[in-house]
C-alpha cells in the first residue's frame, strides 16, 4: 500500500471511507457462448500465428518464497494461479526488480525492457529534483505518459516525468497498436491517467486539454471537500483504466459514441511518428465502449455502466460509483472483471496491476492521518490468509471465464510478475486456535513505554532529520528503508560539507528493537553521483540526480518529518517507534526485496515448470513478450530474450546459432550490468567504504575507480545488448569470437569489481 497508494494520496482519502449503498440492475444477462467480439485487424506475428490474445498482470509485493518457513507462501496459498503457471509454462523465481525497488520504477522497467536510467524514474515512487533556486521541489513518479517532472508550470523543470535522451520515453502501448491491436489496461503505472491535475502539463491537461468538459470535470473535483462523493467523481471516471486503440480506429471507431468519447493519443517523441491514433481515458469512457457486446458480464448502477468483478458485484469507487476503485482497491477480483471484460469486448492486449494481498484494503486512508487506518498484517494472519483466499477465487473465476470464451494458453500469451520484493518488519506471530497467526498492532516506542511484544509488527520509523549534527545543511529526503537525499543548493559530490553530512548519516547507530536492545548501524550501503550511476539512477535529467542514497537495514523506515513539522515522526512524534500500518519494507538492497519471480505461459513457451537457476531481471520480460509475437520496437532494450522460456522453434534462429555461447553471454551480461547483479553490488560495496572514510585520498582512489569501472561497463553493456538485440529482431547472428571476447571482457570487470570490494 505504502509503494503504490501514498503517491495518489487525494484518491486514497476519499477511498477510505464506507460506500454508500446502491440498487444494481443487469444491462446484459445470460451465459456466455459467443460472447468475444473478434479482434480481426489484430497482427501478431508469432510462430505458427497462434498467439490470438496478450494477457500481462504484475502484482505488487507477492511472493514465490515464504516469508515464514511455517506459512505458505503468497503464490503458495494461490494455487489456481500457481498451478497455472507451473503446469503450462516456466516460472522463473530468480528473477530481479531495479533500484530504488519500488512500484513505479519495477512496473516501468517490466513495460519498457529499459533500466531506470533510460525510461526516466530513477528514484520513486516519487522524488526531488532542483528547480532554478536549487532548493529541492517535490514530484511524483506516478503520472501519465507525457507529462513533465514540472506538471504546474514547465517552468521548474520542463523535461518529461518518463524521459529517455531528454526526450519522452517510448510508450509500452506503441508495437501493438501499430498492429492494428486494441490495448487496454488497469492500474498499471503511467499508462493510465495517474491523477486529475489541471496545471498546463497535468494528466487532465494532457489528455483532455485546458478547458475541456473533463478537465473542468477534474477542476470541480478537486475543489470539492475532502471525502465527499463529489470530490472522488473525477478520478472515479477518469483515472487508473484506459485503452489505446489501434491504427485504423480499433474500438475507438466502433460506434458514434466511442467516437465522441475518444481523443488523441498524442506522443509527439515518438521515434517514428505517432499521428492519428486515439484513446479512451477513464471508466466513464471505457466501461460503455466494453460493455456493448453481447451477454457482457456489466451492470446498471445509478444509471451508469458498471463492470463486473469476477465475484459479480459492480467495480466502482467508495461511493457506489461504477468506475475506477483506486489503485490500492486493485484487488484481483477487480482487475481480472476489467480484464476479461475488455477481452470479451474484442481488446486482445490487456495489461493489468493487482495490489498487495498483505495490506488489509478494508480501506485505503494513510495511517498519518487516521488513527483508525487498517494496520498492515503479518505473515499466516487471519486477514491476510482470507485475502488470499479471494485473490485465488478470482483467479479460479478468472481462468473459467477465460476458457469459456475459448481464450486459453493454446492461443493467449501470459505474463504475471511483481514489481519488487519486500522484507516483513516484524516478530514472530502468535499461533491462534483456527490455524493463524497474530501479531500486536500498537505503534511501539521503546524510548517512552515498556519492551516491544515479540509478535509485534511494523517498520521501525525514524526522523533521520532529528538525528544529524547542527551545522547539517538543509535537505529534502525520499522517504524509503532506502532513502534518496537531495541537499539544498545541489553542491558537487566532492563538497566538504555534504561529504560531512554523508559520513554522518553513514555513521547513524540507533536502536532497532527487532535486532537488540543496544544501538546498531542503520545504512548498510551508501551511493552518491558515482555509484547511484553504476546502479541506473542518473537519467539524462541533470537536476533530478540525488546527492547521495542510503541503504537500511530494511527494517527501518527512514523519514524527513513532516510538512508541518520537520522534526517529528510522521507517527511517532519526536521519537523513533514501530509503526504498525506498515510492514513491509522495500527499495532496498537485500536479496529478499531484490528477488522475485515471473511467469510465462502460452504458444511457444516451454513448459519447464520452476527455473530457480536461471538469473534474470524485469527487463527482459519486454524483450521476450515481444519476441514470442514476432513484434518489434523502436529503441533498443537493456532486457534480453529469454530462451530459456522458449520452445526450440519459437526460439529465434540466430539465437540458435552458438546457443551456448549466447547463454554464457546473457547469463555475464545481467552480473555485470543489471542493478543486483555482482558488479553492482560489488561496487555498492566499495562505494560505501570511499563515503565513510575521512581521509579524502581513499575516497577520491575508490570513487575514480568506481567511475573508470563503471563507463567501461557502459560501453561493453551497449555492444553486448545491441549485439543480442540484433540476433533477437534483425536476424543477425553472434559473432561467436566477438561474444567470448565479450565475456573475458565481463569477467575481467566484475574481478575487478570484486577486488576493489574487499581491498
Amino acid at each position: 500500500m505504502k509503494g503504490r497508494g501514498l503517491t495518489a494520496l487525494g484518491f486514497l482519502l476519499i477511498a477510505s471511507l464506507i460506500a454508500t449503498s446502491f440498487a444494481a440492475a443487469k444491462v446484459q444477462s445470460g451465459g456466455r457462448a459467443s460472447r468475444t467480439l473478434a479482434a480481426s485487424d489484430c497482427q501478431l506475428n508469432s510462430v505458427g500465428g497462434k498467439i490470438k490474445h496478450v494477457v500481462y498482470l504484475q502484482f505488487d509485493n507477492t511472493h514465490y518464497s515464504r516469508d515464514n518457513p511455517t506459512v505458505a507462501s503468497d503464490l503458495e496459498q494461490m494455487p489456481h494461479l500457481l498451478n497455472f503457471l507451473k503446469s503450462s509454462g516456466t516460472l522463473f523465481t530468480n528473477d530481479h526488480t531495479v533500484l530504488i525497488s519500488h512500484t513505479a520504477g519495477g512496473i516501468l522497467s517490466t513495460q519498457t525492457g529499459l533500466y531506470p536510467d533510460r525510461h526516466g524514474i530513477t528514484v520513486s515512487n516519487s522524488y526531488y529534483y532542483f528547480p532554478p533556486s536549487k532548493i529541492p521541489a517535490f514530484s511524483t513518479a506516478f503520472k501519465y505518459w507525457t507529462d513533465l517532472v514540472d506538471d504546474s508550470t514547465g517552468s521548474n523543470d520542463p523535461l518529461p516525468n518518463m524521459v529517455t535522451d531528454q526526450k519522452v520515453t517510448p510508450a509500452p502501448w506503441v508495437p501493438f497498436t501499430r498492429a492494428g491491436c486494441d490495448f487496454g489496461a488497469i492500474s498499471l503505472a503511467n499508462i493510465e491517467l495517474e491523477n486529475t491535475g489541471t496545471g498546463p502539463f497535468g494528466d487532465m491537461s494532457q489528455a483532455f486539454g485546458t478547458g475541456s468538459a473533463e478537465w473542468n470535470d477534474a477542476v470541480a473535483s478537486n475543489a470539492a471537500p475532502s471525502g465527499t462523493a463529489a470530490r472522488a467523481r473525477a478520478l472515479t471516471d477518469y483515472v487508473g483504466i484506459a485503452i489505446h486503440c489501434a491504427q485504423g480506429g480499433g474500438i475507438c471507431a466502433a460506434n458514434a459514441t466511442n467516437v465522441a468519447n475518444s481523443r488523441q493519443d498524442k506522443l509527439l517523441d515518438e521515434p517514428g511518428g505517432y499521428l492519428g491514433y486515439s484513446a479512451l481515458f477513464g471508466a466513464k469512457y471505457v466501461n460503455p465502449a466494453v460493455c456493448a457486446v453481447p451477454n457482457a458480464s456489466c451492470q446498471t448502477v445509478g444509471g451508469l455502466t458498471a463492470v463486473n468483478s469476477t465475484a459479480g458485484d459492480p467495480v466502482t469507487d467508495p461511493f457506489g460509483r461504477p468506475g475506477f476503485p483506486g489503485f490500492d482497491e486493485a484487488l484481483a477480483k477487480n482487475t481480472l472483471g476489467y480484464l476479461a471484460q475488455m477481452q470479451e469486448a474484442g481488446i486482445p492486449i490487456t495489461w493489468g496491476y493487482i495490489s498487495d494481498a498483505h495490506d488489509n484494503h478494508t480501506s485505503s486512508f494513510p495511517a498519518p492521518f487516521n488513527p483508525a487506518f487498517p494496520r498492515a498484517s503479518g505473515p499466516g494472519e487471519a486477514d491476510y490468509k482470507a485475502q488470499l483466499k479471494a485473490y485465488d477465487d478470482a483467479f479460479a473465476a478468472y481462468f473459467q471465464r477465460l476458457k469459456n470464451d475459448g481464450i486459453d494458453q493454446t492461443n493467449t500469451l501470459f505474463m504475471v510478475t511483481v514489481d519488487e520484493g519486500d522484507k516483513f518488519a516484524g516478530g514472530i506471530g502468535t499461533p491462534q486456535t483456527d490455524g493463524s497467526l497474530a501479531y500486536a498492532h500498537t505503534n511501539c516506542s521503546w524510548t517512552t513505554a515498556p519492551a516491544c511484544p515479540t509478535n509485534q509488527i511494523g517498520e521501525v520509523n525514524m526522523n533521520i532529520r532529528t538525528k544529524l549534527p547542527s551545522g547539517t545543511p538543509g535537505f529534502q529526503v525520499h522517504n524509503d528503508s532506502a532513502p534518496a537525499f537531495y541537499v539544498n543548493g545541489q553542491p558537487e559530490r566532492t563538497d566538504p560539507v555534504l561529504r560531512k553530512m554523508e559520513r554522518d548519516v553513514a555513521g547513524l547507530q540507533q536502536i532497532d528493537p527487532y535486532v537488540s536492545s543496544s544501538p546498531t548501524t542503520v545504512f548498510e550501503r551508501m551511493a552518491d553521483a558515482v555509484e547511484e550511476k553504476t546502479l541506473h539512477m542518473v537519467n539524462s535529467d541533470p537536476r533530478r540526480t540525488p546527492s547521495f542514497t542510503g541503504f537500511a537495514d530494511p527494517n527501518w523506515f527512514i523519514t524527513g518529518g513532516t510538512v508541518a513539522n520537520p522534526n517529528a515522526n510522521p507517527s511517532c512524534g519526536t521519537n523513533p517507534c514501530i509503526d504498525y500500518h506498515f510492514a513491509w519494507s522495500h527499495g532496498d538492497i537485500q536479496d529478499v526485496i531484490g528477488t522475485t519471480w515471473v511467469g510465462f505461459v502460452g504458444p511457444g513457451v516451454a513448459t519447464n515448470g520452476v527455473d530457480s537457476s536461471t538469473w534474470t531481471d524485469h527487463t527482459n520480460v519486454r524483450p521476450t513478450m515481444l519476441s514470442l509475437l514476432g513484434l518489434t520496437d523502436d529503441y533498443g532494450h537493456d532486457g534480453r530474450v529469454l530462451i530459456e522460456a522458449l520452445t526450440t522453434r519459437a526460439t529465434p534462429q540466430s539465437l540458435i546459432a552458438h546457443r551456448e555461447t549466447v547463454r554464457r553471454l546473457s547469463d555475464i551480461y545481467e552480473q555485470v550490468n543489471a542493478p543486483f547483479g555482482q558488479f553492482a553490488m560489488d561496487t555498492l560495496v566499495a562505494s560505501t567504504r570511499a563515503i565513510k572514510s575521512t581521509d579524502e585520498s581513499v575516497y577520491n582512489s575508490i570513487e575514480s575507480s568506481i567511475e573508470s569501472l563503471t563507463t567501461e561497463r557502459d560501453a561493453l553493456a551497449s555492444h553486448i545488448k545491441a549485439a543480442l538485440g540484433a540476433a533477437a529482431f534483425a536476424g543477425q547472428p553472434l559473432d561467436e569470437q566477438e561474444a567470448k571476447a565479450w565475456i573475458t571482457q565481463a569477467q575481467s570487470l566484475i574481478d575487478r569489481a570484486a577486488a576493489l570490494s574487499s581491498s
